[in-house]
């Protein structure tokens, strides 16, 4: 199943809130930490493929936290999260080894579209080869409709149309298409889709089917990717 793990540390317990729900709902395994130090702990216990920095942090400034990461570890994506925006601190940041700087206060848009481009790149070095130990290769392209999928782009293709898809959406259209012609009931969605962790909602599965549809049906009140089987679950047809 693909999936990068991402390290938030962030002092604002609302932000790290509300970032961990955005990015857990996008298909990312969330780890939330309050200082600096925490978060040097928690990088070296889990490797994350992402981190989220504040730079004004209990303990241990997020700029000391990229210092110490780059001093072993060049491939993490880092952000910088921060309501200081003048330029001295942007480029500072940049030149510890950030990959990008977020200004406070954000947008969701904003940092969904900066998180995704920074999965991509993870994604890519993934398949490129080992960090530190045995990676999961991300999957190959594969076709579902008239759909072209590249998990590692986090895209799918319709002629010349580019869709954005989530780490979610591409699991999601990865076992339709691997079970296709078969019904993939509630159950297997959540187990593979969402992970054991994760507590069912028949609901937020319906809704995140809703929303998908939107973007990748060229009918989504009469789809053919994502059919609904009534009662039991979702089926792609195939073919």
């Amino acid at each position: 199943m693909t999936t990068l793990r991402v390290l938030i540390a962030e002092d604002d317990p609302h932000i790290a809130a509300g970032l961990a729900e955005l990015l857990a709902g996008e298909g990312y395994d969330v780890t939330v930490c309050p200082d600096g130090v925490d978060a040097l702990d928690r990088f070296r216990a889990l490797r994350p493929e992402i981190v989220l920095l504040d730079i004004m942090m209990p303990r241990m400034n997020g700029y000391d936290v990229c210092r110490e990461i780059r001093r072993t570890d060049t491939r993490t994506a880092i952000l910088f999260l921060s309501a200081r925006s003048e330029e001295i601190d942007r480029v500072l940041g940049l030149e510890l080894g950030a990959d990008d700087y977020i200004n406070k206060p954000f947008g969701v848009k904003e940092v969904l579209a900066r998180i995704r481009a920074v999965s991509r790149r993870c994604l890519a070095l993934r398949d490129a080869g080992p960090r530190d130990g045995p990676r999961a290769s991300a999957a190959e392209t594969f076709v579902i409709g008239d759909l072209e999928v590249s998990p590692a782009e986090l895209r799918a293709r319709r002629a010349d149309t580019v869709i954005d898809l989530s780490l979610r959406d591409v699991r999601i259209l990865a076992l339709l298409c691997r079970e296709a012609g078969r019904v993939c009931d509630r159950d297997l969605f959540f187990r593979e889709c969402w992970g054991y962790d994760h507590l069912p909602n028949s609901r937020t599965l319906d809704q995140h089917i809703s929303k998908l549809r939107r973007r990748i049906e060229r009918d989504p009140d009469a789809p053919v990717i994502i059919r609904t089987v009534h009662g039991v679950g979702y089926r792609y047809e195939g073919g």
